[in-house]
């Protein structure tokens, strides 16, 4: 029998208890202290954080401008349908009614009904009708709220650069996607308090927080010497059946890049009807073997080492064995003996296979050439962009010598077209190669300027001498050579051709050609650099000085005349007489001319003609143009096929009075027919007049105003 338990240990024990219960209550207390009042704030953010359910905002995404602040790209408001799961008193009846309206499956609208998010999106960028017949059906847990969605106002204009933009406002290509971080701006929210079911808790809070608008940028672009780039590309393009064309524009002292134009192109507010490689900007991405623009390169080089002078003599028997192979002439039998400056108006490939390997060397040559910038990217604001491809001295196995032989005339190495338009502008402004950009200025929505974009001088590649030398040069190639074709009345236009063939993927070359001209303008003081590649022409002849040089004049012309740039008449040089005392003529250039033209100027010059070949076109002449010879000499023309002459069919020129420069390029490219342009804002006079018949691809000049009269100011 147990002990009876003496009455001080049960006070004790009823003490204990009293002191434990005492203790927990205090440290209930303390943790209710800590909870209510220590963490009062953080607890009852997080509980308002669980019952506020964001509805995102998008911020409107930034415009993009050209160099003159004309509008390429901009963000206007669209409505956008999203559901509460939650508040969708039938998903199956509520999806069915949506679809008849979307145009969606209504399976698919039904399971994003059912799923259990507090907010899903149904569909986007609605327009105005469609989203007015969603509000009419007053469905339980739909909603509309409006949504920025992308536009770019001139179709096709620029699309390689600008890009793409997501479903989602997100910049995917281009421009838009290398500037997201300035151009996207910064969500905002619509908030409402919810319960545990997802169901809006009546005169709960609700808040909006309003999104931060993207920046603008500013682009060196500009839209008129775009636009006409464009346009004479498509023209040329589709006359020679080519692959595709790409136009490059230069600020040579600056780097700013006024015109990329590519075509075939697409619509970026229509992008996914167009095949994925449409687009690819090529100018950037892709590179090729340039053929003898890349003369221009090896000239300088030589000319800036030392190892070749101007009035230098060269002999050309229409080949040269060099490095164990053998690099040939275009022309059967050679130029025979001529002067470095006649060897670069002849494009004549073993005299620059010479210069290239033997002069220069493998080690000199290439030092120069990724001077110039190739071989390397150029720091271009813009993804993806490509380094080309240049081979160093001493990693070429079999053959070395041969390969900077090939090399010296352009062929076995890669550029990117951008490479060799700043490789001219390089020698166009004095010498120093130039940073190229897209941008010139990042600003704020209110216009504030965050950022400004200057000139980027990256190196001197030549003495300011050796590039005003050589750029005279490059003016006697367009006055007395193979460019003659690319001259510009009051310009005094320097360039070179270039008739490139195309390797196989496999090694060799096929029948493919690409023809092109690199040309600056005016050659002292120039303002403006250009580039033409026309890629795998489809007719016959495929020369770069019968197709690429015209398409470079009518650009370049234009745009020089748009700027502003003065023009200065030039006065021929009169021929004087002998050392026999017989009155000297003054040999024309009739390269590329039809054999009756060209036989009908040499005539008026006092000059006789002999022909031989077959063909119509004047592929050489003997003597050059710009040579003094007695008059009654006989001038040798070199004839090679015939001018391919596609019929056109005859179209009614549209009216286009009152309309903008936009709704005007559209009706005429819906006709068939180009647009040259002089002004800005609405079209107040064309010719032909409408109503007249004129050739398919025929241009139109539109003049246009401020005032939208309709008639001539």
């Amino acid at each position: 029998m147990l002990a009876p338990t003496s009455p001080l240990v049960i006070q004790r024990r009823i003490a204990w208890l009293l002191v434990g219960t005492a203790l927990g209550a205090l440290v209930l207390a303390g943790r209710l202290f800590y909870l209510q009042v220590v963490r009062h704030g953080e607890l009852s953010r997080l509980a308002l954080e669980q019952r506020l359910r964001p509805l995102p905002v998008d911020p409107r995404r930034g415009t993009i401008v050209d160099r003159n602040g004309n509008k390429l790209a901009i963000s206007v408001s669209a409505d956008a349908v999203y559901a509460i799961p939650s508040e969708v008193e039938d998903p199956a009846a509520t999806a069915q009614a949506l679809a008849g309206v979307l145009g969606m499956p209504a399976d698919e609208i039904e399971e994003r009904l059912r799923s259990r998010q507090a907010a899903v999106w149904i569909a986007r960028r609605l327009d105005t009708e469609t989203a007015r017949r969603v509000r009419a059906l007053r469905l339980p847990g739909i909603g509309l709220v409006e949504r920025p969605q992308r536009v770019y106002p001139n179709g096709s204009l620029a699309a390689q650069v600008l890009g793409i933009t997501g479903i989602d406002n997100q910049g995917l290509e281009g421009l838009e996607f290398y500037y997201e971080a300035h151009l996207r701006g910064v969500p905002g929210r619509v908030e409402a308090e919810r319960d545990a079911a997802g169901r809006e808790i009546p005169g709960g809070i609700s808040r909006y927080v309003p999104a931060q608008d993207g920046h603008e940028l500013v682009l060196t672009i500009d839209q008129v010497i775009q636009y006409r780039a464009e346009r004479e590309l498509e023209r040329v393009v589709r006359e020679t059946q080519a692959e595709l064309g790409i136009f490059i524009g230069i600020d040579p002292q600056t780097g700013e890049i006024l015109a990329m134009a590519q075509y075939p192109t697409f619509d970026p507010n229509r992008y996914a009807d167009y095949p994925p490689e449409l687009r690819r900007n090529r100018a950037i991405a892709d590179q090729f073997e340039p053929g003898s623009t890349f003369k221009i390169v090896t000239g300088a080089a030589a000319l800036e080492a030392g190892v070749v002078r101007p009035d230098e003599r060269f002999f050309d028997p229409g080949f040269v064995a060099i490095g164990g192979g053998r690099v040939s002439c275009w022309l059967p039998g050679g130029h025979g003996s001529q002067t470095f400056v006649e060897a670069t108006e002849n494009s004549c490939n073993p005299v620059f296979a010479i210069i290239g390997a033997q002069r220069l060397g493998p080690e000199t040559f290439y030092r120069f050439a990724r001077a110039f910038g190739f071989g390397q990217p150029l720091g271009l604001d813009f993804p993806g962009e490509a380094s080309g491809f240049l081979p160093a001295p001493g990693t070429i196995q079999h053959g070395e010598l041969l390969r900077w032989a090939n090399i010296g005339f352009g062929q076995g190495v890669a550029v990117t077209p951008l490479q060799l338009a700043m490789a001219a502008a390089t020698i166009a402004n004095g010498g120093v190669l130039m940073k190229p950009h897209l941008v010139k200025e990042i600003r704020t929505a209110d216009g504030e300027v965050l950022e400004r974009v200057r000139p980027v001088a990256l190196r001197r590649v030549l003495s300011p001498g050796t590039a005003a030398e050589f750029a005279r040069i490059l003016r006697s190639v367009v006055v007395n050579g193979s460019g003659t074709r690319a001259e510009i009345p009051g310009y005094r236009v320097a360039g070179k051709t270039g008739t490139a063939q195309v390797p196989n993927p496999g090694g060799g070359y096929g029948d493919d050609a690409m023809a092109s001209f690199v040309g600056f303008a005016p050659v002292d003081g120039a303002r403006l650099v250009g580039l033409v590649m026309i890629y795998k022409l489809g007719v016959q002849p495929r020369w770069g000085g019968l197709w690429a040089a015209p398409v470079f004049r009518a650009i370049m012309g234009d745009a020089l005349s748009y700027l502003r740039v003065p023009r200065r008449e030039e006065t021929p040089p009169q021929p004087g007489t002998g050392e026999d005392g017989r009155p000297l003529a003054l040999v024309p250039n009739v390269l590329f001319m039809e054999a009756a033209q060209a036989a009908a100027r040499l005539e008026q010059a006092s000059l006789s003609v002999s022909v031989e070949g077959s063909g119509t076109l004047v592929a050489d002449q003997i003597p050059r143009g710009g040579a003094q010879v007695p008059q009654g000499t006989r001038v040798r023309l070199v004839l090679d096929q015939e001018l391919p002459r596609p019929s056109a069919p005859e179209v009614e020129v549209p009216s286009v009075l009152g309309k903008s420069l936009a709704e005007a390029a559209a009706i005429l490219a819906g006709r068939g027919l180009l647009l040259n342009v002089e002004g800005s804002g609405f079209a107040v006079f064309q010719s032909p007049a409408p109503g007249e018949r004129v050739p398919a691809g025929s241009a139109v000049e539109v003049r246009f105003a401020l005032q939208r009269d309709g008639g001539r100011p």
